[in-house]
């Protein structure tokens, strides 16, 4: 298959916010000197105990904590810049990030509601996620899938940004995910730099602080203002459903190792399809730090020209029709993993 030359699934500006938050909510994931409840071997590897504690203090990394700073991301040879001002009162987190190339554009997100302003358009897209980063949020079994399928190690250190960190890498135990590099803020936890490596170390994408502000002066009320003044702009509420592969008649017939069934939705925001339902559906599935989102839609001949694949950095897709229904795989995972969940669904009505 030739790779697909668009790349409009996936903007950059989009992926600075999600980099950038899921580095954000790593904290105080590494420090120098050992914290309670994350015991380390003497070859630099965590424990599956130490990890499993130390992806529970990811969950409480970022609250209390304001700052300001430049973010960077770079993938595929391309790079993207933000603004980030992030405040939280540990019950509530505000943010705002301005893109600082390509076509100019403000997000605001407060816990899960997201807006996100397109001045050229002058349209306000709102959205409701439930993460905007494969690190933000880990239930029970996800954290037990982390440990089985990632070893934690730490290898040195580093700086980045003015500030001296540690670094420590997630190193995957099989070849169905990439891995991680992480530097964290010697001081405050704070990640500053994330680095995804493919099975042979190579640096497939990074995101970093150029420049950061740690407790800077952000007000909370200021952001909230800004975020809730939608004059002048055409507020779209894409409607999204919430529902199971099972009820949209799809089931996984090959699952793979540690990636759990999360999150799927009905998207409605197009006109219905000859077979009464949204256009597309979505259901992802995560091992508790990568994902892969499943778009299914019925397939339209003038929209669904060719099948392939197509990456950038770290994240890849997949396409290809399936008897009446277009199939579009998407993750920051290997090839072979979006192929095996491709292959693996199946119509079950």
């Amino acid at each position: 298959m030739r790779p697909l030359q668009s790349t409009k699934a996936w903007s950059l500006p989009r992926r600075a916010l999600t980099l950038l938050v899921l580095a954000l909510s790593l904290g105080t994931a590494a420090r120098s000197a050992p914290v309670p409840g994350f015991s380390v071997a003497a070859d630099g590897a965590a424990t599956q105990r130490g990890v499993l504690d130390w992806l529970a203090r990811i969950q409480e990394a970022s609250r209390g904590r304001a700052y300001a700073g430049t973010f960077v991301v770079a993938a595929g040879g391309s790079l993207s810049s933000a603004r980030i001002w992030h405040v939280c009162d540990g019950q509530q987190q505000v943010e705002r990030v301005e893109s600082l190339n390509g076509p100019t554009r403000s997000t605001f997100r407060r816990n899960d509601q997201v807006l996100t302003f397109l001045p050229q358009s002058h349209v306000v897209v709102v959205e409701r996620r439930e993460s905007l980063g494969p690190f933000a949020v880990l239930t029970a079994a996800a954290e037990s899938a982390v440990a089985e399928h990632y070893a934690a190690v730490a290898v040195g250190q580093g700086r980045v940004a003015g500030f001296d960190a540690d670094v420590l890498e997630l190193r995957p135990r099989d070849n169905w995910r990439f891995g991680y590099r992480v530097w964290s803020e010697k001081k405050s936890g704070l990640v500053v730099k994330l680095q995804t490596l493919d099975s042979a170390g190579k640096v497939l994408e990074q995101a970093a602080f150029s420049e950061l502000q740690l407790d800077a002066p952000v007000n909370m009320a200021q952001l909230m203002a800004m975020m809730e003044n939608t004059r002048g702009y055409q507020v779209e509420k894409p409607l999204a459903l919430e529902t199971t592969p099972s009820a949209e008649g799809w089931v996984m017939r090959q699952p793979v190792a540690g990636f759990k069934p999360g999150s799927c939705f009905r998207r409605a925001a197009a006109p219905l399809t000859r077979a009464g339902q949204a256009s597309t559906t979505q259901c992802v599935y995560s091992d508790g730090l990568a994902s892969v989102s499943l778009f299914v839609e019925v397939f339209d001949p003038l929209r669904h020209a060719r099948a392939g694949y197509w990456s950038l950095g770290a994240t890849h897709a997949l396409a290809r029709r399936m008897g009446d229904w277009w199939l579009t795989v998407v993750g920051e995972v290997p090839l072979r993993t979006l192929a095996t969940f491709s292959q693996g669904l199946e119509r079950s009505r």
